[in-house]
């Protein structure tokens, strides 16, 4: 196992470091980067795509480039402009509700949004769960407004229960990420109707297999999207998007350029709004370059410890 730490170009999520622990394979290498705060039980899953990726497990792919989404963090109007600008894509995902951020800064940079994509461009916001269900009425109808149009609002609130309630009181469509990867039951989503939208991320949910039978299972447009990971990581979730019987929206996957650094020989960047399908190759060289602190490689390497005793009780 290899452990590497990015700084972050902007802090997103509350994060300005970025570790990730990389495991080799037949095949190569697969990302293991559970957040630092996930328990044994919340990262084993992420292990699973990892040791999935480094065995060259994926299904054949049904496409050989998947359209991406540029992402906005809780930036100012004009970085918002500028990062959008810049990307060479047609679609932007703009966060939203970031702690102590008026609902005014979330209006003026969805607008500089659309100021910069143009009246043809599509834009979704994520909530990440940050909204009483009061709360994302009232901000999903100034946002919609101030984008001209929302193609869809993501994870606006927390509970399955009342993301249902929301999209029955608002227009735009609703989509579910965290509704999907940390409940026990990934499809009361579908049983309550509570979203129009599945986002599925690869690692969380264990793999692009699992995916894939979530993705069958749970009868909703799937848009893939990315747990802030580098080129390792991104590749399994294009892997997962490239075989996907349809894919009628962009995924969340451009998330490199969040990041100083990569890994990869030839990071995993959107040429004209698309990611090309295929693992990259890994550059042993950026691996030493990046490399965590001994004191960081000690804490994955405890943690991937508990992983597995996690999974030998299980057998047992």
């Amino acid at each position: 196992m290899r452990v590497v730490s990015i700084p972050m170009r902007t802090r997103f999520r509350g994060i300005t470091v970025r570790e990730a622990a990389f495991v080799e394979g037949p095949a190569g290498w697969g990302e293991w980067s559970p957040f630092l705060e996930y328990p044994a039980d919340v990262a084993e899953p992420w292990l699973a795509c990892a040791e999935e990726a480094a065995a060259g497990d994926w299904p054949a792919p049904v496409r050989d480039r998947v359209p991406v989404n540029v992402t906005v963090p809780a930036v100012g109007p004009e970085r918002a402009l500028e990062i959008v600008a810049g990307s060479g894509c047609r679609t932007a995902k703009v966060k939203v509700a970031d702690p102590g951020q008026p609902l005014a800064e979330d209006e003026a940079r969805v607008a500089a949004v659309r100021q910069a994509l143009g009246p043809d461009g599509r834009i979704r916001v994520d909530a990440n769960g940050a909204w009483s269900v009061e709360e994302a009425v009232t901000a999903i109808g100034v946002l919609d407004r101030a984008a001209g149009g929302l193609e869809y609002v993501e994870q606006p609130v927390t509970s399955v229960e009342d993301l249902a309630l929301v999209r029955r009181r608002v227009d735009v469509p609703i989509a579910a990420d965290e509704s999907i990867r940390r409940a026990a039951d990934p499809y009361r989503v579908r049983d309550l109707e509570a979203a129009d939208v599945a986002v599925l991320k690869v690692q969380p949910l264990g793999g692009v297999r699992a995916c894939l039978e979530i993705a069958e299972r749970i009868g909703l447009p799937v848009v893939v999207s990315s747990a802030l990971e580098t080129s390792v990581g991104i590749a399994a979730g294009v892997a997962l998007a490239a075989a996907l019987p349809e894919l009628p929206h962009a995924c969340g996957l451009a998330t490199v350029r969040l990041l100083t650094d990569d890994v990869a020989h030839h990071p995993l960047l959107p040429v004209g709004g698309a990611l090309p399908v295929g693992a990259p190759a890994v550059d042993p060289a950026a691996l030493d370059r990046l490399a965590a602190a001994p004191d960081r490689v000690a804490h994955w390497e405890a943690r991937l410890a508990e992983v597995r005793a996690l999974r030998e009780d299980r057998v047992l």
